[in-house]
């Protein structure tokens, strides 16, 4: 008797528990489901994003390849010039070379300068190269001989006396920059000196300057980087 009593009371007491039970297993269930539609949609949202910024790097790359691409083809006329594409750097060679411990650029090299460097203005002006194309950099070598202080100096020389060039009065049968050709070289050009870590087969081919294409990277703040004009060009 007792026992059967007991028994209806479990019954009784499980009758009552049951639908508490059910309830707060739906909720679990539920708040299961919306979590996985959380993080489902969160995850597409990521994928999306890393979608994009791979697409605007592979068309970033893409861009560049044809601003070198361009800039190999319209420097075809002078010989003497040397583009590698992957590498981003223009070697201006034989005609641009130094005497040992010098750095002054003999006439026929400055008239090939300010004949040559308006091609790269020209494709620096481009819709692309507006886009992309941050500076160019000009960077001096030298031999061996002597100090690595001595060459540090003597290669920046080197670099500088390329911009000076550049902006020094032309001779009398040749086309002068225009004002806007100036202000160009203004915002483009940096120097840079290398010292003898960059040696070459001879110490001739070492006596050296090149031209570095430096590019914009993704989602860079170009107005900001952007020097003041208005400055006076000076003399060197």
């Amino acid at each position: 008797m007792f026992s059967g009593a007991i028994q209806r009371r479990r019954s009784q007491k499980v009758e009552g528990e049951s639908p508490f039970w059910i309830s707060f297993s739906d909720l679990m269930t539920a708040l299961m489901v919306l979590f996985m539609v959380v993080m489902a949609v969160t995850l597409i949202s990521v994928t999306r994003d890393v979608d994009d910024i791979e697409q605007r790097r592979i068309q970033r790359e893409e861009e560049i390849r044809q601003l070198m691409a361009l800039i190999k083809e319209r420097s075809r006329p002078f010989r003497a010039v040397k583009v590698n594409e992957a590498a981003h750097r223009i070697d201006l060679g034989d005609i641009v070379r130094f005497d040992s411990g010098r750095s002054d650029i003999v006439p026929l090299a400055g008239r090939f300068l300010r004949g040559y460097v308006p091609t790269l203005l020209s494709v620096q002006a481009s819709p692309l190269g507006q886009e992309w194309i941050r500076r160019i950099v000009v960077e001096g070598f030298t031999d061996q001989d002597g100090t690595y202080l001595y060459n540090l100096g003597l290669s920046l020389r080197r670099s500088e006396r390329v911009v000076c060039t550049l902006l020094a009065e032309p001779f009398s049968d040749e086309r002068p920059l225009s004002d806007a050709q100036k202000r160009q070289i203004e915002s483009l050009f940096l120097v840079g000196g290398y010292s003898f870590n960059s040696m070459r087969a001879s110490k001739e081919e070492s006596r050296r300057v090149e031209l570095r294409i430096d590019f914009w990277s993704l989602d860079e703040t170009k107005d900001a980087a952007s020097p003041p004009f208005g400055k006076e060009t000076g003399r060197c």
